[in-house]
């Protein structure tokens, strides 16, 4: 039987990012990019952006009943357009906040107030039931290797924005490099929001605005 995992991409990247041994997401993740890649991929593939010119444009507005989406969608209306990489780089920290307390509120984590060294506040992530981050990797694992005619496009975003994130805890380099044709043929499909990822990460690694 498979196992039930959050429904939007957000959630699904963010559980990823969690590493287990440690308990906590890692500091070296680019988290934040990464959860505003995947919600401008789950409004592209539901039919709520489209691509135009390198421009992520409203092409239906409809309700997405889900928080963290309809807040994007509401940003882009509320704004003249953008690249796919400029909404990347906006609003990372509120994504991060608002994708974890989304988990907390279905029951896939549990969030506790705690103090580093007793002074500063942050916040202790804990997923409530570990098979669901390995269900995750599990289809991750199957985008790979499965004929790429029957790879869900939610799984071929997942696997093309973890690959774009360089998150080395579900992708490590020798992996990667096993798949590259692979990833390439993924990021492909899953759209124009992963080689935006890629770039925004980058430019924020020189220090681009």
């Amino acid at each position: 039987m498979t196992l039930a995992v959050p429904h939007s991409l957000p959630q699904r990247i963010f559980l990823l990012a969690y590493n287990p041994d440690k308990g906590k997401v890692g500091l070296g993740t680019n988290l934040g990019a990464m959860l505003r890649a995947a919600a401008l991929a789950d409004l592209y593939q539901g039919g709520h952006l489209t691509d135009e010119r390198g421009r992520a444009t409203i092409d239906a507005r409809h309700p997405c009943h889900d928080p963290v989406l309809d807040a994007l969608l509401e940003e882009i209306a509320g704004s003249k357009p953008h690249t796919w990489q400029s909404w990347i780089g906006h609003r990372q920290h509120a994504a991060v906040r608002a994708v974890r307390q989304q988990l907390n509120d279905g029951g896939w984590v549990h969030l506790q107030p705690h103090k580093i060294l007793g002074l500063f506040p942050t916040t202790k992530v804990t997923i409530r039931d570990p098979r669901v981050r390995k269900e995750l990797l599990d289809r991750v694992n199957t985008a790979l290797r499965k004929p790429i005619g029957s790879i869900d496009p939610a799984d071929a975003a997942l696997v093309a924005i973890v690959a774009a994130g360089d998150l080395k805890l579900v992708l490590d380099r020798k992996t990667k490099r096993a798949h590259k044709q692979r990833t390439q043929e993924l990021t492909k499909l899953s759209g124009p929001i992963a080689p935006a990822l890629h770039k925004s990460i980058q430019a924020a690694a020189i220090g681009e605005v």
